[in-house]
């Protein structure tokens, strides 16, 4: 994926999650979460270092 800001579905797809628990990591205080209005993207970069910083 080239895009810099994925929705929820699209988090989904990329971390193979369903929609509730793609949202409460969105909207936790992980780093990734950004609000444009009411709805809810991850920042991409931001989400790898997160999965990359979470890896055991």
């Amino acid at each position: 994926m080239d895009k810099k800001l994925l929705n929820i579905k699209e988090i989904c797809e990329y971390l193979g999650i369903g929609e509730t628990k793609a949202r409460e990591l969105v909207r936790g205080h992980n780093g990734f979460g950004v609000r444009i209005g009411n709805r809810w993207y991850a920042d991409k970069k931001q989400l790898d270092r997160w999965i990359e910083k979470t890896r055991i």
